[in-house]
């Protein structure tokens, strides 16, 4: 049975505006709530404001990348589950084309040492400090949560085991569950979700299935695109507080594991802020590197697909959940732990690879203000750090 055609229509119309967004929405995921809220909202008024303000609340709760995500259930909400789809396919293929370039382009050339790269390492650091400062002062404005962001980071960074950031995590929200589990919640307005509950328990038993049965297979068997499945998929599975915070699991995930070197590793995140779209598709520079096209196949499709079938699975059942205070707290306790991971991985690998002399400081600083305080685009920020790693290189 066909398509009926108001669904092609809108299917159309999805994918017609996810793909101006994929191709304009620099900035990272807090601009990309803001590029969606102007598009879908308020131009297009696809969604009320508060029912807005509900998806986009869900998403944070979540893991994975949350503005993908976002997009992903307003392209629900517009023409059901394919809708799901098509918005996430026109928002993120643009970034999955140019990394997957420019993944081809340091293969070809062996730029991997060269001045230019090493300024787009320090870009990453000036852009993931402007990430923890705008998510410091928004998730840890207390001395309680600044509090469980430290001991995170500490965490973090002395106990860099497979599951550690997931306990870290858990046990964040267990302590927010205790501290603020009396905080007052706002009854909203219900979405209007076109998805059936028992197609939401599907997709919930999927992502729960391939969670616990990728790792046995990846024991089993010898076959590498399984190790590369296990690896993209749990990473886009336990990662909280958008695209930044993925960095430090792929960094076990591949660095680690010899796929990619720590030098190509870094420039590739750099070269990700320079363009549209989500973060997450940094998953497609790196299974580029390791695999070629099937590689990049293979690890973009696995670390998006936990968040697709999270937001199909959950939104059905978050009209009951979100005015529940318990959840409410422990979302505000994984909200801070979620910054101290993200410190963390400012500090290692990012600052420790970067910023080795007085030099590199010096250029970190400038592209800071230029980002924070001059407000330029990241991709002016990321010419600029390139050019100055050049002029590094000839000091």
């Amino acid at each position: 049975m066909g398509l009926k055609r108001g669904t092609i229509a809108s299917l159309v119309e999805v994918l017609a505006v996810s793909t101006k967004l994929g191709l304009t929405s620099f900035g990272g995921p807090i601009a990309h709530l803001g590029y969606f809220h102007n598009e879908y909202i308020r131009r297009r008024k696809w969604m009320d404001e508060r029912s807005y303000a509900d998806l986009v609340a869900l998403c944070q709760f979540l893991p994975g990348p949350a503005s993908s995500q976002v997009g992903i259930g307003i392209g629900i909400v517009r023409a059901g589950l394919l809708g799901g789809l098509v918005a996430w396919l026109g928002f993120t293929l643009p970034s999955i084309i140019a990394l997957v370039a420019f993944a081809f382009l340091l293969q070809g050339f062996d730029l991997g040492n060269t001045g230019w790269i090493h300024g787009l390492k320090i870009v990453a650091v000036a852009i993931v400090a402007h990430a923890i400062l705008g998510m410091g002062q928004k998730l840890t404005p207390d001395r309680n949560r600044a509090t469980i962001a430290v001991i995170a980071a500490a965490a973090t960074l002395y106990w860099q085991a497979v599951y550690s950031q997931v306990i870290i995590i858990a046990a964040a929200g267990l302590i927010g569950v205790w501290l603020y589990h009396k905080k007052t919640v706002e009854g909203t307005p219900d979405l209007n979700i076109r998805i059936s509950r028992s197609l939401a328990i599907s997709c919930l038993v999927i992502f729960l299935t391939l969670l616990i049965v990728l790792p046995f297979l990846r024991q089993w068997g010898n076959m590498e695109w399984i190790a590369m499945l296990d690896s993209y998929y749990r990473s886009g599975s336990l990662v909280f507080g958008g695209g930044h915070v993925v960095l430090p699991l792929l960094e076990n995930e591949v660095v680690f594991t010899g796929w990619v070197n720590e030098s190509d590793f870094l420039a590739g995140y750099s070269a990700a802020q320079a363009v549209p779209g989500p973060l997450f598709t940094f998953a497609s520079y790196l299974g580029t590197l390791s695999g070629g096209l099937t590689g990049a196949i293979v690890a973009t499709t696995a670390i998006f697909l936990p968040a697709f079938l999270l937001v199909a699975g959950t939104l059905p059942f978050w009209n009951g959940l979100r005015n529940n205070s318990k959840i409410q707290g422990a979302l505000v306790g994984i909200n801070a732990a979620v910054v101290g991971i993200l410190l963390a991985a400012l500090y290692d690998p990012l600052w420790t690879s970067a910023i080795v002399e007085s030099g590199d400081f010096i250029l970190a600083a400038v592209l800071f203000i230029m980002l924070v305080f001059w407000k330029l685009p990241p991709w002016m920020i990321v010419v600029a750090g390139a050019l100055g790693g050049m002029v590094l290189e000839l000091i």
